[in-house]
């Protein structure tokens, strides 16, 4: 059995990451497992076909991405996050690697990287990771967060775009996936949430979709001692560590101004706020404000660091209003270091209530605080920190997930 992943973005971050820990766990299963992707970071892996290998392949890949995003850039009142159109990309079935393939599995396929137009010349089974939202929408990555519910019909009027007209850039993109998405093609969301919001939408109400969790590498991700992370890391201090993190946390969808709230109502003696990932200067003036003692980590990539400042922790803050998994979640609890969330989208699949961490609820900054009280003052600390881990390794391990693959594969070829 053959499989090639098809993935957009960079492998050490983002969604490319799960993809890249998936194909891993394959490999350890026996399959022959390969990807093929537009990430100049490849990791060795002479398993990994990177399009953008050599300046050649750079430039033409910085070409494809930037037409990609240039008909979103004439609505010159948009919302400046990201919109994918999918009307550009590489011609993947004309690689060895897709010819020798058995099943083709598509993941974050953005940036320049696919054009959906080509996923009709696909005559192998398909198997589609949902890792956002954008499959299922007019060009879109985040609809729920923008409170657009238009994927449900057939987009037009973009709220992100702001947009008045019904047959506008959203809609054509729309339009296109109807036309080009092959009628075989399995759906998987990574989170019941997104599995869900998949169903309801006017794209794949006649799909075929289920949801696998989205994974990660607990053998990479495990418990170091908290005074050993600390040392490391360098913090000199008595007090309980919070800390809270995201690729980007100036996106209001991470929700980062409802943790910054919830701190009004802990004590400034007690804790130290650790933060990681990228923070404009306005969210670092705001941290200052709070006057709490605080460091920040900056964005990390390398995955020996996280796991050190995971480790460090005493409790991991994802105060998320929308996430189609929550992949830091399950990295932390990986490390033994409970999670507070909302009850609400992805992360309500990572945490148990009361048993690994604490569901506040959605979207109140005042039982975010009530559950980071509890979780750190509560008399069954030790136990949390237990079940966390045991949680993520029952369900989330890498290998774990790459068993409900393969079966899922072997469903599509015997059908």
């Amino acid at each position: 059995m053959k499989i090639l992943h098809i993935v957009a973005g960079d492998l050490n971050g983002g969604a490319a990451k799960g993809a890249y820990c998936l194909h891993k766990g394959l490999l350890e299963l026996g399959l022959d497992s390969k990807i093929l992707t537009n990430s100049v970071t490849t990791f060795g892996d002479e398993r990994v076909v990177s399009v953008a290998a050599g300046k050649k392949g750079r430039i033409r890949n910085m070409i494809r991405g930037q037409f990609d995003s240039l008909s979103a850039s004439l609505y010159r009142k948009r919302e400046k996050i990201i919109f994918s159109t999918g009307f550009f990309g590489f011609d993947f079935t004309k690689t060895k690697e897709y010819k020798e393939a058995d099943i083709i599995h598509l993941h974050w396929i953005n940036n320049g990287f696919v054009n959906i137009k080509h996923l009709r010349k696909v005559k192998k089974p398909i198997v589609w990771t949902i890792r956002d939202m954008w499959p299922m929408t007019g060009g879109c990555h985040v609809a729920e967060a923008i409170n657009c519910k238009k994927y449900k019909t057939k987009c037009g009027k973009c709220k992100q775009l702001k947009s008045n007209w019904s047959f506008d850039l959203s809609y054509i993109v729309h339009k296109r996936k109807r036309k080009y998405l092959p009628r075989h093609t399995k759906i998987v969301g990574i989170s019941n949430w997104i599995a869900e919001k998949a169903k309801e939408s006017n794209l794949f109400k006649n799909f075929d979709v289920s949801m696998i969790n989205n994974n990660v590498d607990s053998n990479i991700f495990y418990s170091v001692e908290k005074r050993v992370a600390k040392k490391i890391l360098n913090l000199k201090t008595d007090k309980k560590v919070i800390l809270t993190g995201a690729g980007d946390n100036s996106n209001h969808w991470k929700g980062f101004y409802k943790f910054l709230n919830a701190t009004k109502s802990l004590d400034k003696n007690k804790y130290l706020l650790c933060f990681f990932g990228k923070l404009n200067n306005d969210v670092i003036r705001d941290i200052k404000e709070t006057g709490f003692e605080y460091k920040l980590f900056g964005y990390i990539q390398d995955q020996i660091s996280l796991r050190l400042i995971y480790s460090a922790a005493d409790i991991f803050v994802a105060p998320s209003i929308m996430d189609s998994f929550g992949k830091t979640l399950a990295e932390s609890m990986a490390c033994g270091t409970p999670v507070v969330c909302f009850d609400s989208t992805g992360p309500k699949d990572i945490v148990d209530h009361h048993l690994n961490g604490y569901k506040a609820e959605p979207f109140k900054p005042d039982d975010l605080a009530r559950g980071i009280k509890w979780v750190l003052n509560g008399s069954d600390y030790e136990k949390l920190c237990q079940n966390a881990r045991e949680k993520v390794v029952k369900n989330f391990d890498s290998k774990v997930i790459a068993g409900k693959y393969k079966s899922l594969y072997k469903e599509i070829l015997r059908k």
